[in-house]
């Protein structure tokens, strides 16, 4: 008898436990619908309304654009935006090799300009061991147009950091278009062109995707904490953000790791969003062009790429330098 109590018992809890996981799935699906839904109107308040967010003369309005630049709220924006042009680019396919080339376009110009910080680090290297070592100067002073702009030589060796930043950051995603960037293939190589794109499509849309958007949410907060006191958090509500607007103030950080170093490392903090952007903006068109070289098979495989070449002869190591 206690027996089949005891089994009774133990099906009621795995019938409840089932009826609650159910439940715990329909709450999320139908949150997801209406956070999508709120994302258009979002968007159109904020077009109707821009002085509540970019008018930073009113503290309320500074801390809203803080609040929402990290929030759920912008997300679903985003992702209403982007799932709005994928289902215009399915039924219209120029649309979306528009939004390729577009994006690359972006990616591969910012990149081609960041890259010249590289030249600029080495020739800033040796113009700071010269001074240094041969003439013992303690300031650099430059003054090409009779304007001057002087420095400690360890302002000027701690900015390589910067300048090195500058490269990495924003040349990532020009680096992925040309395909630059190291990859590691256990399958992808030996699959066929269809299972490839597949492959691509899934790594943008699972991977590249959520990790940049999820650690844009909290870049971005840690941005506005060296900018803005009282300090901001990501778990902040909006009502708390906007009492803390009373007593806001521009604070940004101008502190070096040394005396007389490097005093812009909030600049640092703005290249993790310039990065997060370019990576975004990389896995959505990545996904694109994955989907339609998959539809429109092989021969479209690098169609509209825009590829650097080191000239004629050298075939041998493009996609290595």
């Amino acid at each position: 008898m206690a027996k089949t109590v005891w089994e009774g018992d133990t099906s009621d809890m795995e019938e409840q436990a089932t009826r609650g996981f159910f439940e715990l799935v329909f709450d999320g699906i139908l949150a997801l619908f209406v956070n999508l839904g709120l994302g258009f109107w979002h968007i159109l308040q904020a077009i109707l309304n821009p002085s509540a967010w970019l008018d930073w003369s009113n503290k309320e309005s500074l801390l809203r654009f803080v609040y929402y630049g990290g929030s759920n709220e912008l997300l679903f924006v985003f992702l209403d935006l982007v799932i709005v042009l994928t289902v215009i680019g399915f039924f219209h396919r120029p649309l979306l090799w528009a939004l390729v080339r577009g994006l690359e376009k972006i990616n591969n110009t910012v990149g081609r300009v960041a890259a010249w910080a590289g030249l600029l680090m080495v020739l800033q290297q040796i113009m700071v061991v010269f001074l240094q070592s041969i003439f013992r100067l303690g300031e650099i002073n430059i003054a090409p147009f009779g304007t001057g702009f002087t420095q400690s030589v360890g302002w000027f060796s701690e900015s390589l950091k910067f300048e090195n930043a500058l490269v990495v950051s924003l040349c990532v995603s020009y680096a992925f278009i040309q395909g630059s960037h190291v990859r590691v293939d256990l399958v992808y190589a030996g699959v066929s062109h269809r299972v490839k794109r597949m492959i691509d499509m899934f790594g943008a849309l699972f991977f590249m995707l959520p990790v940049a958007m999820l650690t844009w949410m909290y870049a971005w907060f840690f941005l506005w904490r060296h900018l803005i006191t009282p300090k901001v958090s990501a778990s902040d509500a909006l009502d708390r953000m906007l009492m803390k607007s009373r007593i806001v103030k521009w604070n940004v950080e101008t502190v070096s790791f040394s005396a007389n170093g490097f005093n812009g490392y909030f600049l640092f903090k703005i290249l993790i969003l310039a990065f997060l952007t370019l990576v975004i903006l990389q896995a959505i068109a990545f996904f694109y062009r994955s989907y339609l070289e998959m539809i429109e098979g092989e021969e479209s495989a690098g169609k509209y790429l825009d590829k650097d070449t080191l000239g004629a002869g050298e075939e041998a190591f493009e996609g290595t330098h």
